[in-house]
């Protein structure tokens, strides 16, 4: 590449680096002249990398701090020097981190500021290619520690060990890209423990193995690097042309295989950039390069706005199952509990909701969740757990959990129907409206069970009681739309006018627009005209649930006007609200339960990447930086 000269001789010229020396040397070499490898971008050898690590008090650089930074500079292989010390948050640190770290707040209360750690800590780093696992992690606590001590950013290139360990290894050869997994994979020196300068050691010898896996592959240089990370497959730009014919705006796109069968179905408000994105290096599930492989076509539905776009999606789905589409695709698999209709009603897991068939609650995602609000029942009501149908007039034996204490044993006449009836009630009640008469003694058992230390009990009952306000306040929801004849709804459409729909019985059945000016009535009467009837009896839902859930998540979004309602819609009283913050609480505690955990998509791939020739020496002095975009 050409550039400025030492101007030999006062000349203004700007000759190649050769031309100069041969200047100086008084000799003249031709212009035209064919670099060395070395001079197709910076070899790997001899770039001077450090890697960093950090422990924090949280995954989250908005309210959590910096405790410890652990750093290694390496160039050609070899370990020029070690960065490590402890940082003092300015707060407590929470118990649950000092588990898992080993760092007490003891231990951090002498210790610098990070206003003081970082000046230190980016001079050891300076001119060096940032490396980390999981990079957005680190590299993020680093920048808001520096904009919040006023110390500038610098430009620096990075590189993310756990994206390349995606592009570089096979499903065969590890089952994840976690630190933990790849560290013995790679016999690494050091062994994970949540510490900085021991994982930023053990993920030096990560790095150093991955880059034997770019030897094969042609990949010497930083640049080829970058290219390698931003590689798309040839197969996969070789089918752009499938997104010429895509329409903007709003809408639901299909792919579709050599048979004309859908493959995957999605939706976005801009319908071409996504589509088109498919074909580019920011699509890096591997399902979808598989996807987009098969590929012969892309049909695009163009909708009146996102609920319509979000609808006809889960229609789509749940009617093709598109093999490449993971969620909606069986929406008859959901689970419900029900408390059949009996002279002693007991708890079962079902499939469908029949009309006059019992009371049913949920419904729940799987089985597991489905045993969790039936466990939590059982503990708050001693309902029968014995399956088979019990007579008042025909007297067995007890089970053991009569003797427990958790039945009432009205198979032995203990019980009459009457009272056990009265049990049941409460059961009835809370689906209906009023949770509190049968959640409030497990939240007094939870409480009960952590005055006296018993944490993991406490905590298997939280969860459970969770599954089961969530079961109850979901059935709430549902049936409040279920009840309403017909509902009209509106949003601003951010230019002036409104997006409209019309929803009979929690199903949409109409979508539509008025335009800045025009007469929303007049909008609203041809959508009418030309709408759905849907089928099934009166209260009962007319949709699958995962359709009224999208409709009341639009009508609940801010802006969004109930233009005419035809019957009643009404929350039942008092619900579910009050335990709105116990709920969130619990959501609260298990987004803590890994505070660290990259929830990027970096499963490994069934083969590695394949450095391709159009990638090779792309680089160049204004390439990106190497934090590869998951």
């Amino acid at each position: 590449m050409p550039l400025p000269s030492a101007r030999p001789g006062g000349t203004g010229s700007r000759l190649p680096r050769h031309a100069q020396a041969s200047a100086h040397l008084g000799r003249e070499l031709p212009l035209h002249h064919q670099g060395t490898i070395d001079e197709l971008g910076t070899p790997l050898a001899g770039v001077t990398f450090v890697v960093v690590d950090l422990e924090t008090t949280g995954g989250s650089p908005k309210d959590c701090a910096i405790t410890e930074i652990g750093a290694v500079k390496v160039r050609g292989g070899e370990v020029l020097g070690e960065f490590q010390t402890l940082v003092d948050p300015g707060c407590e640190v929470p118990s649950y981190i000092s588990v898992l770290t080993g760092i007490t707040t003891a231990m951090v209360a002498t210790a610098p500021r990070i206003g003081s750690v970082l000046p230190a800590f980016l001079e050891f780093a300076r001119g060096a290619v940032l490396v980390a696992h999981n990079a957005p992690f680190d590299l993020g606590f680093l920048r808001a520690a520096c904009a919040q001590s006023g110390i500038a950013w610098p430009a620096a290139a990075s590189v993310d060990t756990a994206v390349l360990a995606r592009r570089l290894l096979s499903r065969d050869e590890v089952p994840n890209c976690k630190l933990a997994t790849l560290a013995p994979f790679f016999a690494a020196t050091s062994s994970p423990c949540h510490r900085a300068l021991d994982d930023a050691r053990a993920t030096v010898d990560v790095l150093h193995g991955l880059f034997e896996r770019l030897g094969p592959l042609g990949v010497t240089s930083l640049e080829e690097l970058t290219g390698l990370t931003r590689q798309v497959d040839p197969e996969r730009r070789r089918k752009r042309h499938l997104a010429e014919h895509v329409p903007s705006g709003p809408g639901v796109y299909v792919f579709r295989g050599p048979r004309d069968e859908p493959l995957y179905v999605g939706t976005s408000n801009d319908l071409r950039t996504r589509v088109r994105s498919y074909f580019s290096s920011s699509e890096q599930r591997s399902r979808m390069t598989e996807m987009v492989g098969l590929a012969q076509r892309v049909d695009a539905l163009p909708c009146a706005h996102d609920l319509e776009a979000a609808v006809r999606e889960l229609r789509l789905i749940a009617e093709h199952k598109p093999r490449y589409n993971r969620r909606s695709r069986f929406p008859e698999r959901a689970l419900w509990l029900r408390l059949t209709e009996e002279p002693f009603p007991r708890l079962s897991a079902v499939r469908r909701v029949r009309p006059e068939a019992g009371v049913f609650l949920g419904p729940f995602a799987d089985r597991r969740a489905v045993d969790a609000a039936a466990a939590a029942i059982h503990e708050s009501l001693p309902l029968r757990q014995c399956t088979s149908r019990i007579s008042p007039r025909v007297l067995t034996a007890a089970c053991a959990l009569a003797g427990m204490g958790r039945c009432g044993a009205p198979c032995t006449g203990a019980q009459s129907v009457e009272e056990y009836a009265e049990i049941a009630a409460v059961l009835r009640a809370a689906v209906a409206g009023d949770p509190h008469a049968l959640v409030a003694p497990l939240l007094d058992r939870v409480d009960r069970l952590a005055a006296e230390e018993r944490f993991e009990d406490a905590a298997v009952l939280r969860d459970r009681v969770a599954v089961l306000v969530r079961a109850v306040r979901r059935r709430q929801r549902l049936e409040s739309l279920a009840a309403v004849p017909e509902l009209v709804l509106a949003r601003p459409d951010g230019d002036g006018g409104w997006h409209l729909s019309v929803v009979r019985r929690g199903r949409l059945v109409a979508a539509g627009g008025a335009a800045r000016g025009a007469s929303v009535r007049d909008a609203l009467a041809g959508l009418r005209a030309t709408a759905e009837t849907p089928t099934g009896p009166d209260g009962e839902l007319a949709a699958s649930v995962d359709e009224t859930e999208l409709v009341l998540r639009w009508m609940e979004k801010p802006g969004s006007r109930l233009v005419e309602v035809h019957g009643t819609l009404a929350c039942a009283a008092p619900g579910t609200g009050s335990l709105s913050g116990f709920l969130a609480r619990v959501e609260a505690g298990r987004a803590l339960r890994d505070p660290f955990a990259d929830g990027r998509q970096l499963g490994t791939r069934s083969r590695p990447e394949r450095l391709t020739s159009s990638t090779v020496g792309t680089g160049g002095p204004d390439a990106a930086p190497l934090a590869s975009r998951a």
